[in-house]
């Protein structure tokens, strides 16, 4: 996930919107500390997942998949995938 094109002269110009978007709080927890890990904003990463998504590519690799692991100890996050569609607020 980390920008590994630094050349200032093949970066994109994009126009960001801020977005209302709710999210589990844990997962936002666990966003935010892979966020740091790499040190990008959170909507950078979010913005590289669904990009690699989008393209059915994953979008970590094993160290950064071994950070999340680790980060869904620290905060307890036990969602998975299958979790996706049945979720619903207390």
């Amino acid at each position: 996930m980390v920008d590994s094109n630094n050349n200032p002269e093949q970066r994109r110009v994009v126009t960001r919107v801020q977005t209302g978007v709710r999210l589990e709080k844990r997962l936002v927890k666990v966003l935010k500390g892979l966020a740091e890990y790499h040190d990008i904003s959170l909507g950078d990463l979010l913005e590289g997942i669904v990009l690699h998504a989008f393209e059915g590519k994953a979008p970590f690799g094993v160290a950064s998949l071994k950070v999340i692991d680790d980060l869904k100890g620290v905060y307890d996050l036990d969602l998975q995938a299958g979790d996706s569609h049945l979720l619903r607020e207390s």
